[in-house]
């Protein structure tokens, strides 16, 4: 979590090397994906650190405005430093949720509660790599390393540094998220 501007810092970095982002004007003013992460970034630290309330809902309405161009529901506080969100596309996730360092993220994700609850979410891990279309729901607590396919319905806990997929979701390799992502937070 955000908790100081050195930390905003730090998370902006690690988001960046993750994406594979350069320190470029182009990137900063023309990638709408690194501009909602920055955004993202930005509105975090506002909500955790500042206390200006004008300045919190101008940056909350441009976050929606780009939410809703790129079809992004992303809470703010939910995900580690190190995010990459690989494409723009409809991408769900509950405010309960939390996610570690270094997560890549592709489109049609869908990260939410059990039916009928409110409280009951993942909990996943650093280094995740969640593939196009998959579905995490439920009190789950997936470990470190994990590759989940796509397409994937994960409903139950899984261990660190394995590859799961299919409905229900199962174990289909020992191999780990080594080689799918680059991680941008070495913390």
């Amino acid at each position: 979590m955000i908790k100081s501007f050195d930390d905003l810092q730090q998370y902006l970095e690690a988001d960046r090397i993750s994406l594979q982002r350069e320190k470029t004007i182009r990137a900063l003013l023309f990638d709408d994906i690194w501009k909602f992460q920055r955004l993202l970034r930005k509105y975090e630290y506002i909500v955790n650190c500042k206390r200006n309330i004008m300045w919190r809902v101008i940056v909350r309405i441009r976050l929606r405005i780009l939410e809703s161009k790129l079809g992004y529901t992303i809470p703010p506080n939910v995900f580690g430093p190190g995010l990459a969100i690989a494409h723009r596309g409809t991408i769900v996730v509950n405010p309960e949720v939390k996610v570690g360092a270094n997560c890549r993220l592709h489109v049609c994700v869908n990260i939410g509660t059990q039916a009928g609850t409110t409280a009951e979410v993942p909990e996943i891990g650093n280094n995740c790599y969640i593939g196009p279309g998959a579905k995490l729901f439920g009190k789950i607590i997936l470990g470190d390393n994990i590759v989940i396919g796509a397409n994937a319905v994960v409903n139950k806990s899984f261990n660190a540094g394995i590859t799961i997929g299919g409905v229900p979701a199962k174990i289909i390799s020992q191999k780990s998220s080594d080689g799918l992502l680059i991680k941008g937070y070495k913390g």
